[in-house]
């Protein structure tokens, strides 16, 4: 289907719109945000918000250009779920770190108590 009938769809708040998307861009929406977070999981929850937000989004936006319309979409929200990702009380890798940390610190007892 041509983007412009997309777009028509969109605004007519018909939910086809939806599905002609994710057949038309499905895969490059993804592919876009899996370059971004790196994680095959969050790379679908970000094209499947990519679909939310662009319900939202029209009307009253009316894009010229439907794909760099997604693209765009799909990058904000895959950039902001990188950095919700690596925020860092939630960043994984700090937990190794602070667990080798541990061997480093100075027991109760130091030598100069036991005489």
């Amino acid at each position: 289907m041509e983007d412009h009938r997309i777009v028509e769809l969109y605004l007519l708040r018909d939910e086809t719109a939806i599905k002609q998307t994710t057949e038309k861009y499905g895969s490059r929406l993804q592919a876009l945000a899996y370059g971004i977070v790196d994680d095959r999981q969050t790379a679908e929850e970000c094209e499947n918000d990519t679909y939310v937000a662009t319900w939202n989004a029209i009307p009253p936006t009316r894009p010229n250009i439907l794909s760099a319309f997604l693209g765009k979409i799909a990058r904000n929200i895959a950039l902001n779920r990188y950095e919700y990702n690596k925020a860092q009380k939630r960043n994984s890798e700090f937990d190794v770190v602070l667990s080798e940390l541990e061997e480093c610190i100075a027991a109760k007892n130091t030598v100069e108590d036991s005489f």
